[in-house]
């Protein structure tokens, strides 16, 4: 008779695999169903963790009633949506003579004569007059033409990232939702992360866990307050100086300063366009007022940053330039985590490496025959 081991031995094999791979369809079909709403959790997520201490003493403060700090937190993240909708709308509809003013005076713009001093400039003069006549040749009809392929693809990009406006307050609304339901189980909701990275990797993947709590808080604070601060300034100057559409200019700043660009574009622009106006006066006092809003980062930021998450700063700038290219928006908070983790546990291995070495070493040291004295 045949032995019967191997024929169990098959069947177990056969029931690991096929059990294997009826979890793996099950968790394929779940992110599938859940697709729309993974974008809202991540940010909810990462919105929860980084303002968790205001949400805490904000409760402190209504004494202990998790439901009032949860109903004003909500209603502040509303706002941040509504405040600058509702501002951006007013200042275009205010606005919309000026605009049309200014639609007007481009189309009937015709380039000058080139200075003279252009054809002195040393190696690149010549060129510069022959671009400047061709540009003159061609009219803004004619550079709206050269320009027309990339103006296209730039639209075509910004439809594809940010899609309609309805779908995008759709997100946002689902995001503040899940953000509540986040902020009012919020203890639940990290025993779980820890109990899933203790289950992963015991004390390190909690560790890990902690540590990506840590990321996200050091992101929030270095790149948003930084970006914050840096727009309001600017904002501020260039109201002051008498630019228009400040308020808009001031939205614009802010989603480049979160970029990691910086508010400098847009504020070397209001300079040129004051100098081209002929006020000099507001043009260098908003050049100077420039300078400062464009380097306070190097300053506030890195304090913030290790603030929130004791890791190089070279990393988190790494991880939130890169996951802004990898995964749009929310990798300004998805990358400088994975790079985290990443760090942590490549330095954990060399730790470990390290440690097995000096072991080693200790022991073969005290195993070591002694030579007996001369």
């Amino acid at each position: 008779m045949s032995d019967p081991q191997p024929a169990s031995g098959r069947l177990a094999l056969a029931q690991t695999t096929l059990g294997v791979l009826a979890l793996t369809a099950l968790i394929v079909a779940s992110l599938w169903v859940l697709r729309p709403f993974i974008g809202p959790a991540i940010w909810a997520a990462m919105v929860v963790v980084a303002t968790w201490g205001p949400m805490l003493r904000l409760q402190r403060w209504a004494g202990g009633r998790r439901g009032i700090a949860t109903t004003v937190m909500t209603l502040v993240l509303l706002l941040l949506f509504v405040v600058p909708l509702v501002m951006a709308i007013v200042t275009i509809v205010g606005n919309a003579d000026r605009i049309v003013d200014a639609a007007k005076a481009v189309a009937a713009f015709r380039m000058a004569e080139p200075p003279p001093w252009l054809a002195n400039v040393p190696m690149v003069g010549a060129w510069l007059v022959d671009l400047w006549g061709q540009a003159e040749a061609a009219g803004v009809d004619g550079l709206f033409e050269r320009l027309a392929p990339y103006a296209g693809n730039l639209t075509r990009w910004f439809v594809s990232e940010v899609g309609s406006l309805g779908f995008l307050i759709v997100q946002f609304l689902l995001t503040v939702g899940l953000a509540a339901v986040m902020y009012q189980q919020g203890e639940a909701w990290a025993h779980t992360a820890l109990r899933v990275g203790e289950r992963l990797g015991g004390t390190r993947g909690r560790h890990l866990v902690e540590l990506a709590g840590g990321a996200i808080r050091g992101v929030a604070l270095g790149v948003g307050v930084t970006a914050l601060v840096q727009s309001v300034l600017g904002g501020l100057a260039l109201a002051i100086a008498g630019v228009p559409f400040a308020g808009l200019l001031t939205a614009v700043m802010l989603m480049l300063s979160l970029a990691q660009i910086g508010p400098l574009p847009v504020l070397l622009a209001a300079v040129g366009w004051l100098f081209w106006q002929g006020d000099t006066t507001w043009a260098v006092v908003l050049l100077v007022a420039s300078t400062v809003v464009g380097t306070i980062d190097n300053f506030i930021r890195p304090v913030l940053i290790r603030y929130g998450a004791d890791l190089p700063l070279l990393l988190i700038l790494a991880g939130v330039i890169g996951g802004l290219f990898a995964f749009g928006l929310v990798g300004i908070f998805v990358g400088p985590v994975v790079l985290a983790v990443g760090w942590t546990l490549m330095a954990a291995w060399i730790e470990e490496e390290h440690v097995e070495v000096v072991v080693a070493v200790a022991l073969t040291e005290e195993t070591a025959p002694v030579d007996p004295p001369a």
